[in-house]
């Protein structure tokens, strides 16, 4: 197996000196309290094009011949490699092509096209362009930059873990979200590297949207395995088969691979807007969710990588309203009501005692189902958590009404 070695690594960062940001941490006490061990945040959203990926592409790219840069490159992306691409080729003058879903979010689309690069939009997941970006390499002879599956992809995120170990006092466990696997590879082989070198060991952790899982399944079997995918809101990390190179490094150092749910994924966003004060995309907020949700367990400082903060702020705000739902603080009822007068001012009454807070209300007397004498009052409300959430249920109950919870 061909892991990068370590003065790999210290040459790769001594190349994106100055290109790539060396990204601050920030120690959460909400986090250490839930984990009981101390939690470093290595906020990469705060990295140029905002995340990871503008290290493994700028060092893939310094590495081309001077014919490979004046046949252009091709790359294919959800978003932030496609950014990290498109400023590497800008910075290095060569030209590139990007292919990207089409249900790309929206700033990373632009910011793309702000780095000089062409954008064609083809396909639902991340799956098809990057065949689409293969066929395109084969027919104009672009070099074809994979987003995770090449050597140098790896080595150029694997300096995110020299930072990691030279930040983190007694570094006892790194927690890294998952998608084709080029940065749990690299921050893996990077991180092992220089703890072996002093004597010492380093658990990794990877975390997957349990929703395009890949990894338990193919470590299971040895070999990479493309597995169905569902729809989530982790788009980052939605592959549906492990690069072959980074899977080889996994399967050798990565300790462990835990699946976290959207619902996890979406509160670990809500905690770290409210907690840490850092917007992160739904796959940069994986390890923390993995956290949250008790999927991880660690006895020392422990490192987790907010890997990036390219959100759609209409993803956010659903995220957000989603985040809240799943934490308890947020719910719409649908309540059921004789249409007579005072059932509104009666609900609102027994709302009022509960303590919950009506945000939106809607009164109608079209649905299915509804008798002629009957409408439904739909309500969204404020809440202090499961608890309380169960209590103005209970009280609404008890009330005689039938209140029904609108999923969200």
């Amino acid at each position: 197996m061909n892991i990068p070695t370590l003065a790999e690594f210290e040459d790769a960062a001594a190349v994106l000196d100055g290109v790539v940001v060396k990204t601050p941490f920030d120690v959460s006490e909400h986090l250490t309290e839930v984990l009981g061990a101390p939690v470093h945040l290595k906020l990469e959203n705060l990295q140029r094009t905002g995340s990871f990926k503008i290290r493994g592409a700028t060092y893939r790219l310094s590495r081309l011949t001077a014919e490979e840069r004046a046949r252009g490159v091709v790359a294919a992306s959800a978003g932030n490699h496609a950014q990290g691409v498109a400023l590497a080729a800008q910075k290095l003058g060569i030209p590139a092509t990007i292919f990207m879903p089409l249900g790309v979010p929206v700033p990373k689309l632009l910011a793309t096209r702000g780095y000089g690069a062409e954008v064609v939009l083809e396909g639902a997941t991340v799956e098809t362009p990057l065949r689409l970006a293969a066929e395109y390499a084969e027919r104009t002879g672009a070099v074809l930059i994979h987003p995770f599956d090449h050597r140098d992809v790896i080595i150029g995120q694997g300096t995110l873990g020299l930072e990691l170990w030279d930040a983190v006092p007694e570094l006892d466990t790194v927690v890294v979200g998952i998608g084709g696997g080029g940065l749990i590879a690299g921050v893996a082989a990077a991180v092992k590297a220089r703890a072996v070198a002093v004597g010492r060991t380093v658990r990794v952790i990877g975390v997957q949207a349990e929703n395009s899982a890949a990894y338990p399944s193919s470590l299971a079997a040895g070999e990479p395995l493309t597995v169905p995918t569902t729809p989530t809101i982790a788009d980052g990390i939605a592959v549906a088969r492990p690069g072959d190179v980074p899977f080889e490094i996994i399967s050798e150092l990565v300790d462990e691979v835990v699946t976290v749910s959207d619902d996890d994924i979406a509160r670990a966003l809500l905690v770290l807007l409210e907690r840490a004060k850092q917007v992160v995309e739904p796959a940069g907020a994986a390890g923390v969710a993995a956290i949250l949700s008790g999927r991880v367990a660690a006895n020392g400082p422990t490192a987790v990588i907010l890997s990036g903060g390219n959100i759609d702020p209409l993803l956010l705000q659903r995220v957000v309203a989603h985040g809240l739902a799943a934490s308890g603080r947020y719910m719409t009822l649908q309540i059921p009501l004789p249409d007579r007068p005072g059932q509104l001012a009666r609900v609102s009454e027994l709302l009022a005692v509960a303590g919950a807070n009506v945000i939106e209300a809607l009164h109608t007397r079209h649905g299915q189902g509804l008798q002629i004498s009957e409408v439904i009052l739909q309500l969204s409300v404020e809440t202090r958590g499961e608890e309380h959430r169960a209590h103005v249920i209970a009280l609404l109950e008890e009330a005689g009404f039938r209140p029904h919870v609108v999923p969200d």
